[in-house]
């Protein structure tokens, strides 16, 4: 059995997908071990208490102590936390990560350490509109005003750089006439649920 750590921010409707494929397929290879989260109050802990799955906090305050987090570089929270998370999947036998929603950059050790072992679900179709600050609705804002004709969302594994590994699965939706990032969102994320249930999948098999 592949043992995943999911890492979240928010709401966690992704980390539901992953859940709900895991309870309706007997012969899923994998078993959620642990939900990681950027911050103390995202729904996505709920969930996983409601499945059963343990869940812990990395957060800059968390790892870094309040003092230490408020003075600290952007740079120096998101080493904090990338080491505190490998540290956590390490100590658990973690054998991949799923990157579902989550804010923080991941750097440092664990980029090494997991290679080809991490993932990452991007709400646009990479290599556009990735990169520093290109997350949630910055996204679809982007998308809009550059007057795509299509949209989706990618996963793609996790390497050095900013939403730059190898790309694992893509869906796309048509962008409609008088679309805002809400109605765009809204026909992007039932594609975000299937796309992150087939990286994981693919991270099992090793094919890719």
């Amino acid at each position: 059995m592949f043992k995943a750590a999911v890492l979240v921010s928010g709401g966690g409707t992704n980390l539901q997908s992953l859940i709900d494929y895991h309870k309706s397929h007997a012969d899923c290879p994998y078993k959620i071990c642990v939900v990681i989260s950027s911050t103390k109050n995202a729904y996505a802990l709920e969930r996983a208490r409601t499945a059963g799955i343990d869940c812990v906090v990395k957060s800059p305050f968390s790892v870094m102590g309040k003092e230490a987090a408020q003075k600290a570089s952007r740079e120096e929270k998101n080493a904090a936390v990338s080491d505190a998370v490998l540290e956590e999947c390490k100590l658990r036998g973690i054998d991949g990560i799923v990157l579902a929603g989550y804010l923080s950059v991941l750097q440092g050790k664990i980029i090494q350490e997991y290679k080809n072992k991490i993932i990452n679900l991007h709400p646009a179709l990479l290599p556009k509109f990735g990169g520093v600050g290109m997350w949630g609705h910055n996204v679809h804002e982007a998308v809009l005003a550059a007057k795509e004709k299509e949209s989706g969302c990618t996963v793609h594994l996790v390497d050095g750089g900013c939403d730059t590994g190898k790309i694992l699965v893509q869906k796309k939706v048509p962008v409609m006439p008088g679309d805002t990032p809400d109605s765009l969102y809204e026909r992007i994320a039932p594609n975000e649920h299937k796309a992150i249930v087939e990286g994981l999948l693919m991270l099992c098999s090793g094919k890719f």
